[in-house]
């Protein structure tokens, strides 16, 4: 059974590095034979999560669009920037939104549990969105969702990527793909 992988960036800036970032370790999953849908964040705006909103009007349409494709892949791909030392407020309200079970049937967490992820950023700073993966493998540990043990984070991200998109160091060029590659291979095996 071919991997089916979501791959998303915590970030909606058109110009965004770890959009580019996202790209390459989405070349990398769909060498090693993945289905990858990659999407836009920005194409699916919600409004911040609030339980009273919920109450009144159900999940907003664009969380529910983005929790089913959740639930129809197996595995993601998420590139996160780092702010003030920790992942976006943008991927912690989709990953909150995504969260909620829309019936009392549902099953706790339905979106999230037994899939897995590879994780990844690029930041400005000197270490490259390293203290932001921090906590956004122990969320997604914390959801049901088994991280790769390898993650990759690009430093000084103005000067790191080609005008083609691609990184300027081929090493982290290649282990970035690798990454794509892994988790792809992985979720293969565990497939069957």
């Amino acid at each position: 059974m071919v991997p089916r992988i979501l791959a998303f960036a915590g970030s909606s800036r058109k110009d965004s590095f770890n959009k580019k970032l996202l790209a390459i370790a989405v070349l990398g999953a769909e060498e090693a034979g993945a289905d990858v849908t990659l999407i836009d964040l920005a194409d699916y705006p919600m409004p911040l999560f609030n339980q009273d909103l919920e109450d009144e009007e159900g999940m907003p349409e664009n969380a529910r669009k983005f929790k089913k494709l959740l639930i129809d892949h197996d595995a993601f791909i998420i590139a996160s920037p780092e702010y003030n030392s920790a992942f976006s407020p943008l991927l912690k309200n989709v990953i909150d939104w995504a969260s909620r079970a829309e019936s009392d049937n549902e099953p706790p967490l339905a979106a999230y549990q037994g899939k897995m992820a590879a994780i990844l950023a690029a930041s400005p700073g000197a270490l490259g969105g390293l203290r932001g993966l921090v906590f956004l493998r122990m969320l997604l540990a914390n959801i049901g969702v088994t991280v790769l043990p390898e993650q990759q984070a690009i430093p000084q991200a103005f000067n790191a990527f080609n005008e083609d998109g691609s990184l300027v160091d081929e090493r982290k060029q290649n282990a970035v793909m690798s990454l794509g590659q892994k988790l792809a291979l992985t979720v293969g095996k565990l497939n069957g």
